[in-house]
């Protein structure tokens, strides 16, 4: 889907967290501009395929959220700051058509609460 920057809103460039847009084959079809700070060190990905960036376990989860459908998320610390990352597919017309990888700043630490 290549036009897929024409149909999310306006604010999604802009937000403050990092999405990352993937097809089903793994090549970037949309960053914002938060994405595109975070991933600069490997120039603007768009267009290009995610695969070769990445080890062999997260290939194997990439793959697993292609084939299932299911989503991942776990929080990581880079640089001193911690982070939550949230993987999950996206669809067009019920079959899976990529992955979205929205990634976070969270403070170290953070309220819960339970809501039940």
């Amino acid at each position: 889907m290549k036009n897929i920057e024409k149909s999310l809103p306006d604010w999604a460039f802009q937000m403050n967290c990092a999405v990352t847009v993937c097809d089903a084959d793994g090549v970037v079809v949309y960053m914002n501009e938060k994405a595109l700070e975070t991933f600069s060190k490997h120039g603007d990905m768009r267009g290009r395929n995610l695969i070769p960036c990445h080890n062999e376990k997260s290939v194997s989860m990439i793959r697993h959220m292609l084939a299932t459908g299911e989503s991942n998320a776990y929080t990581i610390t880079k640089n001193g700051v911690r982070k939550m990352i949230y993987q999950t597919p996206w669809r067009v017309e019920g079959r899976i058509a990529g992955l979205v990888e929205i990634s976070m700043v969270i403070p170290a630490e953070m309220p819960h609460y339970d809501r039940g």
